[in-house]
């Protein structure tokens, strides 16, 4: 049986994660840009490494050489290539030195180059039927797979780093993908790709996290030692800037100003201090959800989007605030996932309370199930029953119960 409360009759748990935004409607998107045609083509989808924001940019390729690497790419380049060793695996050292016997090895010689030989009449064989298919269909479909291949080796792999201006400065960040929607894309927020990320820029980037490590406790014994009331998340070093970036949380505004003296006294470097909430925090830091997988804010949202407390009613779900937090304390970002659909659903269900006449008696809707299509009605006789909504019309002002054919 599902309960309804009114925003001033709340349970006092739920009131604790909810901020004044949730207890609204969610915002109205941002209008959608209409002149998406004008956009440079391709748009890409761009992580930073560091707190995990999105954000969209175009890139346009001023020399024909560039080459994109990936993540593993650039730390195999990094690790350099590796040692040859006589021409002869660990494996095989071990093996000779265990077995040791040139005779056997000459035996497996010759059974590879019999069985090489087999192979390449195989292939000969394939490719002669493969080449008379060709001729028999034409080389229009050659020419079409041609151009594909050469339309997506112009694209930017997925996963492959890159040098993008994002809205602290100029970082490493990681290409997600092409985006084919492109009525989310906002003009104003777009930006362009300046190159593709080299092994040296990796290289700075590995370094940074080094400094970073040591910034942020540095940082905290300052926090520590001035007593402000301040939870220090993060420490990011900009890639192409000397700027250390500091993200934390607090109930309130803080007047850090003498903590920024000492950390540029300390590391000789402008430095900038972001306050942000706990959703962010969350993002920021990552970790697992009620569900056991990553966190949505963490690995799979572009933007905060404000959730309400109606998303959960609209869904029936048990107004529990251990069961609809997350780790951050307010309400869980996948509510927001399936209550459009439950809207339009509803629209087509009565809600509870309603009442109609059914079988003489006068029954009440008790439960609205959108999911299965299924209301659970409660009569003055103290029959409870489960009927499919599909019987039930609104007609002339009111519900009616259609009677099933026989």
């Amino acid at each position: 049986m599902s309960i309804e409360y009114n925003d001033q009759e709340l349970p006092e748990d739920i009131l604790d994660i909810l901020g004044e935004e949730e207890f609204e409607s969610p915002k109205a998107l941002k209008p959608k840009p209409k002149d998406t045609e004008n956009f440079p083509q391709p748009i890409y989808r761009l992580k930073t490494l560091h707190s995990n924001e999105t954000f969209h940019a175009y890139y346009v390729s001023l020399e024909n050489n560039e080459h994109f690497m990936t993540l593993c790419e650039l730390e195999a380049a990094l690790a350099g290539p590796r040692q040859a060793n006589n021409g002869t695996s660990p494996s095989e050292e071990a093996w000779n030195c265990k077995h040791g016997s040139a005779s056997a090895v000459t035996e497996a010689l010759q059974a590879e180059a019999i069985q090489e030989e087999a192979l390449q009449a195989e292939a000969i064989q394939e490719k002669s039927i493969q080449e008379m298919s060709i001729q028999e269909e034409g080389i229009q479909a050659e020419v079409i797979q041609a151009d594909a291949i050469h339309a997506k080796s112009e694209l930017i792999p997925n996963r492959a780093l890159v040098i993008a201006p994002t809205k602290y400065g100029k970082d490493l960040v990681m290409v997600l993908g092409v985006v084919h929607d492109l009525s989310m894309v906002n003009a104003d927020e777009l930006v362009a790709i300046e190159r593709p990320a080299t092994v040296d820029d990796y290289r700075r980037y590995l370094e940074n996290l080094e400094h970073e490590e040591e910034a942020f406790s540095k940082c905290r014994e300052c926090i520590e030692a001035h007593n402000l009331p301040m939870k220090l998340i993060s420490a990011h070093c900009l890639l192409e800037d000397s700027k250390i970036l500091f993200f934390f949380t607090a109930e309130s505004r803080v007047d850090f100003r003498d903590l920024v003296k000492d950390l540029v006294g300390i590391f000789h470097a402008r430095i900038e201090l972001r306050q942000i909430g706990v959703r962010d925090e969350a993002r920021v830091t990552g970790g697992a959800g009620v569900c056991g997988r990553i966190l949505c804010c963490h690995g799979l949202s572009d933007k905060l989007n404000p959730v309400s407390i109606k998303m959960a009613k609209d869904q029936n779900l048990s107004l529990n605030s251990v069961k609809i937090s997350g780790p951050c304390g307010r309400l869980l970002c996948c509510l927001s996932y399936e209550h459009q659909f439950y809207r339009d659903a509803r629209r087509e269900l009565p809600n509870e309370g309603v009442r109609f006449t059914y079988d003489g008696i006068l029954f009440k809707v008790i439960e609205v199930n959108a999911l299965l299509n299924k209301i659970r009605i409660s009569g003055e006789d103290g029959r409870i029953l489960d009927m499919d909504a599909a019987r039930l019309k609104y007609l002339d002002g009111h519900w009616t119960v259609i009677e099933e054919d026989n």
